[in-house]
């Protein structure tokens, strides 16, 4: 008796495992919430994140083209705003389902890349008056560029251009034109739209090309796949080309 007693505790133990483990058989298995999709983002990065200031809500391409992922999923989508250099831990760690900021691709982050959904490129804004003309003009001078982004690597590879790092772009921004720094990199739209805004700013022609990618934690194989199925969908629609034109990037 006492034999079958343990085989039957065991037996128990082992189902339970089974259950608490089960493998995933959809995407919405995958998510932490099956009714909606956590998305972390960074809002310091117009035209493609940033807080509206009538409303308070965030807002931008990506908000955008993730709100349409998401619709065509069947989903709600919840934001969360974080510093850009936490998003990568935030999804590998599971505290959200994606990442939506403006991600390059790089496999040293760890994490699931879907497919690109749009190509942009690096600049350096810098305030007019200073009249540079390519990126050698800045070897001896500062150049600042958000932390953990593709313009904090490319800028550390720079020879001679000391590269400071900060966690919101705007604040970066914003010390540029105080003279804090004498340039700062960004993706093109973003200088671009920064100029729109302040006549006291130009750029520097793209200094290198990149594209961007939604995030994932790694073993989000079918969440990775159902987002590359509706972006494909999406990005052959007017509402896709509407989208670039709304905020100024097509």
């Amino acid at each position: 008796m006492k034999r079958l007693f343990i085989a039957l505790l065991l037996l128990t133990v082992l189902s339970g495992c089974g259950q608490n483990d089960q493998e995933a058989t959809t995407y919405q298995d995958e998510l932490i919430d099956d009714t909606k999709i956590i998305v972390a983002t960074s809002p310091d990065y117009p035209p493609y994140e940033t807080i509206d200031e009538a409303s308070g809500e965030i807002v931008g391409f990506d908000i955008d083209l993730t709100n349409a992922i998401a619709k065509l999923l069947g989903l709600e989508v919840e934001w969360q705003a974080m510093e850009f250099s936490t998003i990568v831990s935030a999804v590998q760690t599971g505290q959200v389902d994606l990442g939506v900021s403006g991600f390059s691709y790089d496999p040293e982050k760890q994490v699931a890349f879907s497919d690109a959904y749009y190509s942009s490129s690096q600049t350096i804004l810098y305030l007019k008056d200073d009249d540079y003309t390519s990126i050698d003009d800045f070897k001896g001078k500062t150049v600042a560029a958000q932390l953990g982004t593709t313009c904090y690597e490319l800028m550390a590879q720079q020879e001679d251009i000391e590269v400071v790092t900060g966690t919101d772009a705007a604040v970066l921004v914003e010390a540029l034109r105080t003279g804090a720094y004498d340039g700062v990199c960004l993706d093109t739209p973003v200088a671009q739209n920064y100029i729109a805004n302040n006549t006291e700013f130009a750029m520097l022609e793209p200094i290198a090309q990149d594209s961007y990618s939604i995030i994932t934690a790694n073993d989000n194989t079918l969440l990775i796949d159902a987002i590359n199925e509706k972006l494909t969908e999406f990005m052959k629609t007017a509402e896709y080309q509407d989208l670039l034109s709304k905020w100024g990037i097509n």
